[in-house]
């Protein structure tokens, strides 16, 4: 065999190895990217869930502290704006900060009137409540954790590299505020 020949063999077989590493990373990428994807549908899904019960909610409420009309329409506002955002996570999460802090408002209502903390629509639908808080944040602990595997792998060398060459880009964290009354799911105490 020739030199130049097992120039080009040993070539070929660099492009071979190089682009059979793209190919992996690419569809390590993609998997990951899936991944993400899918959690944050979790996440919406949770989150519609969490919208379809406040009107209920908000509907009890009225029949026992109709002149608390302030507090309800700022949980309507709240709900209308969280299912109008349709933006990053991180524009999400805001979102979400708002209709928490609304329905704690809502919540604190309750303590005002006995009546409305004895009605079993009311009491059932706060657990049903608590419930998805509880389903929102297990589905962002999962996204994130699909996220931070995403990010990482696109700044971790070489992977970065193809990452860049096919212009996958990070992901968004789903946080919310440290001084965010959401950090803790809805407590309903009856």
């Amino acid at each position: 065999m020739s030199v130049l020949m097992t120039i080009l063999l040993v070539n070929l077989v660099g492009v071979v190895l190089l682009a059979l590493y793209v190919a992996s990373a690419y569809n390590s990428f993609i998997r990951l990217r899936t991944h993400a994807s899918e959690a944050w549908s979790d996440i919406d899904v949770q989150m519609k869930r969490r919208y379809n019960l406040i009107p209920n909610l908000v509907e009890t409420v009225k029949g026992y502290a109709s002149h608390e009309k302030d507090t309800l329409e700022r949980v309507i506002a709240a709900r209308n704006s969280a299912m109008g955002n349709q933006g990053s996570p991180g524009e999400q999460a805001a979102s979400e900060n708002m209709l928490s802090g609304a329905l704690k408002s809502l919540f604190a209502l309750s303590e005002a009137y006995p009546d409305l903390k004895a009605n079993t629509n009311f009491m059932r639908l706060a657990e049903e409540l608590s419930e998805v808080e509880d389903h929102i944040q297990k589905a962002r602990r999962y996204y994130n954790g699909n996220v931070r595997e995403l990010n990482t792998k696109i700044e971790s060398f070489p992977s970065n590299l193809v990452a860049r060459a096919f212009d996958i880009k990070q992901r968004d964290f789903f946080e919310l505020d440290e001084a965010s009354p959401a950090r803790e799911a809805v407590k309903v105490s009856f």
